[in-house]
């Protein structure tokens, strides 16, 4: 048996994942497409894809890994809200899951809205901090799985036109 077929499976395996988790807040998504990048540069012998591009590659996997924080808290304070909102919108996204594309979509929103009335704010203030969330969240998706496919992207150009 031809372990390379295993290898770029297991690659493929953890890239798909990685993209499902840039969507699924229960999977760490860039980080899983990072360690894809890496064992498909392991399996060519960094031939192709250098440690310059790993260390870039690196370097966006931290950036996105904080962004998550930093769009979710920007959301939130955009709307000054809670930390309940905050809070409120993470559980959400979580229970969201198990509801599919409505859920992922509206989870934060509705779990924002219900942290920031649990603080005690009314309904207005309530359901601005849940459209706070909610933006953090898609912006901050967006900006996950740009560089998501950023480094799919490079990683199959230098793998094939070099």
């Amino acid at each position: 048996m031809d372990w390379n077929v295993l290898w770029w499976l297991l690659v493929i395996l953890l890239a798909v994942g990685g993209l499902l988790g840039v969507v699924l807040p229960a999977l760490p998504g860039v980080p899983l497409v990072f360690l894809a990048v890496v064992l498909g540069a392991w399996i060519n012998g960094f031939e192709h894809t250098g440690w310059f591009t790993l260390g870039i590659f690196a370097a966006l996997t931290l950036f996105a890994q904080l962004l998550d924080f930093i769009a979710s808290a920007w959301g939130t304070q955009y709307a000054d809200a809670s930390a309940h909102a905050f809070w409120g919108a993470t559980i959400g996204a979580i229970v969201g899951i198990f509801f599919g594309i409505p859920g992922l979509l509206l989870g934060p929103f509705v779990g924002a809205v219900l942290g920031e009335m649990s603080s005690g704010r009314g309904l207005r203030q309530s359901g601005r901090a849940g459209l706070g969330a909610w933006l953090g969240m898609i912006l901050g998706t967006a900006a996950k799985l740009t560089i998501a496919f950023l480094m799919i992207g490079t990683f199959v150009v230098q793998s094939l036109w070099r």
